[in-house]
């Protein structure tokens, strides 16, 4: 990983507007869900274009002390894995997995149609982070898992001897994750299970992220309506299987050319992804932007920005992307229907809000999301923007400094966690490529 100072100031964009061509890394998500089905998968699998970050080494850390074989070439960006046929090697193991949440609740779903025994913790964030329901649904198949300390957080606590199958009910209001490391597994269970979903299912791309890549490895579960899932005994097989580039942080550069009226455009990603947060451009077509979707590009190119209403359930994780965006539209936004990332990396609502009013903007924290007011542009202000550990928030508020002098990024470090040559690529765009 490279090194990073304790803080970044921003440089503000001078000159011309931006003219960029960009290729940001793969898919966190993807690559996850990718090693965790290859790993399950009977066979060898390459997974291309994989991502190198802190929450796929942590994870690729853990498969191998699991006893799978994984090897990472990070000049290619490309992982081979030998799958373990539904049965990690490893009969006991105690896992690290920093605060990568995905890691956290795929691999304690997975671990459970194994035999051992197994204990994953992070860092103090991530003890933290719910995982109970995840358990009570394990448990529900006949798993033996359990909250260490008892408060519903890791450290989790895995005695593995396989699944049964049968019915279990599971929240969706929290995290998509539980539901997709819940499905990812079951093709190992003894029987037929059935997984229901209670309440509203946040992050709904998410899930069909998932259940594409299981159809990719040869598996597909039965979906009623995203509320009922059926999974039939089986298994996966290894392939070669190609990563898209990350969605999540294509949408810093779409942003980039909004904030500052240039155009940027983004190789890898078209219309045909599979992940959802391509649909933030949707949102900037909206508020004003110019927006060309290839099959294997997308191009943004600024304009006057006006304010926008939106619920950002199913493509959450841009949520700190556009509320940077909006401190600079014309009109008061709203970002709606996000509740659920209260309990990521951080807070991200209260954060964002504790963050975009450093800078000068009046924004009012509801339950579930915010109401933005800009400043005049007169009255934005600089500000060291504190980062609370979370990637999103070091890019995201990193774009408020090429518009307003005076901005740094504390621990800009943090970004490792998806995508640690950010910096570099942000730097690059005022080049012409990143």
């Amino acid at each position: 990983m490279p090194d990073y100072p304790a803080e970044l100031a921003i440089e503000p964009w001078t000159g011309p507007a931006p003219s960029a061509t960009v290729r940001v890394p793969g898919s966190k998500s993807l690559t996850n869900r990718a090693l965790i089905v290859a790993a399950l998968a009977r066979g060898k699998s390459v997974l291309t274009g994989a991502l190198d970050s802190e929450d796929t080494r942590v994870m690729v850390d853990a498969l191998n002390k699991l006893g799978v074989d994984v090897e990472h070439d990070k000049e290619t960006a490309t992982i081979r894995v030998e799958g373990c046929s539904g049965r990690f090697p490893a009969s006991e193991a105690d896992l690290y997995v920093a605060n990568s949440g995905t890691t956290l609740r795929f691999l304690t779903a997975a671990l459970a149609v194994g035999k051992g025994k197994y204990r994953i913790d992070g860092t103090p964030r991530m003890r933290q982070r719910p995982v109970a329901d995840l358990l009570q649904a394990l448990n529900g198949l006949g798993a033996f898992t359990r909250s260490e300390l008892g408060t519903g957080c890791p450290p989790v606590v895995i005695d593995a001897d396989g699944l049964d199958g049968g019915f279990a009910f599971v929240r969706g209001d929290v995290s998509s994750q539980f539901l997709s490391g819940l499905l990812m597994a079951l093709p190992y269970a003894r029987g037929e299970s059935v997984v229901e979903v209670e309440g509203t299912l946040v992050s709904l791309p998410y899930v069909a992220m998932t259940l594409d890549v299981m159809r990719e490895f040869g598996f597909e579960p039965s979906n009623r309506k995203n509320k009922r899932f059926v999974v039939h005994p089986g298994r996966y097989n290894g392939r070669d299987y190609a990563i898209e580039p990350d969605a999540s942080a294509a949408s810093y550069f779409f942003a980039l050319a909004a904030i500052t009226g240039g155009t940027v455009t983004v190789e890898g990603l078209g219309s045909t992804s599979v992940q959802g947060d391509v649909q933030f451009v949707d949102i900037l077509e909206h508020m004003g932007c110019t927006v060309v979707r290839g099959r294997d590009k997308i191009t943004v190119t600024g304009g006057p920005l006006r304010s926008v209403d939106v619920d950002m359930n199913a493509i959450s994780d841009t949520v700190m992307t556009l509320a940077v965006v909006a401190l600079f539209a014309d009109g008061v936004s709203r970002i709606r229907n996000v509740a659920h990332i209260r309990h990521k990396e951080t807070d991200r609502v209260a954060a964002v809000a504790a963050e975009l009013r450093k800078l000068g903007a009046h924004v009012d924290e509801q339950p579930d999301g915010l109401l933005i007011i800009p400043p005049d542009p007169s009255a934005l202000t600089p500000a060291a923007i504190h980062t609370y550990d979370d990637h999103r928030m070091a890019m995201a508020f990193a774009l408020a400094g090429l518009k307003i002098p005076g901005v740094t990024i504390l621990d800009p470090g943090c970004v490792a966690k998806t995508y640690p040559r950010f910096w570099d690529d942000l730097a690059a765009t005022r080049t012409g490529s990143a």
